[in-house]
């Protein structure tokens, strides 16, 4: 019987990205039943809660290894950004993921390639050590990787007006994509003094090392985007140029979201009252399971979901925090409601309002017929989700990369809204007024009606592009087709 093609992943200590790499892994081996996937996982303390049944659903086909944890003393201090603790946690772990490649070398004679996050991009040296091929699987938007590949460029530029990108006049041009604000670039873009600054320059320099990028995105989605990287002149987007390769590849794979079991006690709770709703009539509000919100944030949300009178159900309610990231890394104190929802809230709103503090099965929320919208931080993953079922959203950003997916949402692809309040003043308090007329005007008004047909255009796209004939569907088979070659030269 034939061995089947090897590939390593190297993922970080960050759910959000564990559960993207590996859902990639998931589409390759069921495609491609001649593949075999091991995850390698860097961590800082225990693994999230959330991971272990996701990680116990994984096929007989998908390995995967936590690595022990480094380091941690200085890695969650609340002055220590998002971004940093991540670099710092893979940094620290290079020696581990170095030893678990090479044993897997040692015991796996047909190791054709290797996938990393982003993050891990500093494994690539020690692919190219070891003699593999080494590709970055980039599970934000194309957008953000053109971003990343003209960022030494913007650097240039911001660096003779000797100011921070947000004081910079007019909008920020990014190579295919639809311009920003400085306010709207990446939190480690804001303050060019600090660490997690110079390590996304380093990062962004280190991604031309590598063999190639699978993009967790779709062409019909980013044509913009995706073209540049091609007349950029130093790649080559697969559904789009020729074979040359001499050049780095940009492979669009998306959209790939959560699949399978999200053993959830909460799941079939919110799903039975789901059940009671009327079609198209409810706001679904998560902010991820990172996403934090101050106290008079908190308020105005809940006070404004009560005076939009529109039905709505809420999840992963977490207790206040003046940090946006505050609960990524980390699990939160699980509070009681009552001691932080405005007083009376939820008995006003119980007749046609669900708030929890344990987490739901988002991709089934958004696949409910009573689901009408979805008020969502912009996290990448939540962005696909919601595409491939065909919501609209309404974008409420709050750290990392967000707010530049929301601007890609409501300026270029009109399939998201967001509260004129935010936009004036991203720093500020979003009102309660406010609030309520934007989930009016969405789940009731002819915006919505607008922003819903644009979104089941996208949503027919994004089924069409991971057909066995779509966008997504040819991009992947020419790259196993690629890595089985490999192998069969090793």
């Amino acid at each position: 019987m034939e061995t089947k093609t090897h590939v390593a992943l190297v993922s970080i200590p960050a759910f959000s990205h564990q559960v993207s790499i590996l859902e990639f892994a998931k589409r390759l081996v069921h495609h491609h039943p001649d593949f075999h996937v091991t995850c390698i996982i860097p961590t800082i303390g225990s693994p999230p809660s959330a991971s272990l049944p996701f990680l116990r659903a994984l096929p007989p086909s998908i390995d995967h290894v936590f690595l022990p944890p480094v380091s941690s003393h200085d890695l969650l201090a609340e002055t220590t950004s998002l971004q940093v603790q991540l670099q710092l946690a893979v940094s620290r772990s290079i020696p581990l993921v170095r030893e678990a490649l090479s044993s897997l070398v040692a015991s796996t004679k047909n190791l054709a390639a290797m996938v990393v996050d982003p993050f891990a991009n500093e494994v690539i040296q020690v692919a190219r050590e070891l003699n593999i091929l080494s590709y970055i699987y980039f599970p934000s938007s194309a957008m953000l990787l053109s971003l990343c590949l003209y960022s030494s460029k913007l650097d240039e530029k911001v660096v003779v007006t000797n100011c921070e990108f947000r004081e910079l006049p007019g909008l920020i041009e990014i190579p295919g994509c639809v311009p920003v604000r400085g306010i709207d670039l990446p939190d480690n873009l804001q303050d060019r003094t600090d660490l997690a600054y110079k390590q996304f320059l380093q990062r962004c320099k280190r991604y031309r090392l590598a063999d190639g990028f699978l993009v967790n995105s779709f062409v019909e989605m980013e044509a913009g985007p995706l073209k540049s990287l091609q007349e950029e002149g130093s790649f080559q987007v697969k559904h789009l140029a020729s074979q040359d390769e001499e050049a780095p590849n940009v492979y669009p794979v998306g959209p790939i979201i959560q699949t399978g079991p999200t053993n959830q006690a909460s799941g079939s709770d919110c799903l039975r009252w789901l059940d009671l709703q009327p079609r198209n009539s409810v706001l679904y509000i998560s902010f991820g399971s990172g996403g934090s919100l101050s106290e008079d944030q908190i308020n105005e949300l809940a006070l404004g979901l009560e005076l939009s009178n529109v039905r709505f159900l809420w999840v992963n309610v977490k207790a206040p925090s003046n940090k946006a990231s505050a609960s990524y890394l980390k699990t939160p104190e699980n509070d009681h409601l009552e001691s932080f929802l405005p007083k009376g809230f939820l008995e006003r709103t119980k007749e046609r309002g669900l708030v929890l503090t344990s987490w739901a099965p988002q991709v089934e929320v958004l696949g409910h017929e009573a689901t009408g919208a979805f008020l969502t931080h912009c996290g990448w993953n939540s962005v696909l989700e919601s595409v491939v079922n065909g919501v609209p959203m309404i974008a409420w950003p709050l750290f990392a990369e967000q707010r530049t997916n929301a601007a890609m949402l409501v300026d270029g692809l009109k399939v998201a809204v967001r509260s004129s309040s935010q936009v004036g003043d991203d720093d500020g308090l979003v009102e309660k007024k406010g609030i309520a007329k934007v989930i009016k005007s969405v789940i009731e008004g002819k915006e919505g009606k607008e922003v819903r047909r644009r979104m089941k255009k996208l949503k027919n796209a994004a089924a069409d592009a991971v057909m066995e004939d779509g966008s997504s569907a040819k991009t992947l088979s020419s790259l196993t087709m690629k890595w089985k070659k490999l192998r069969r030269e090793i």
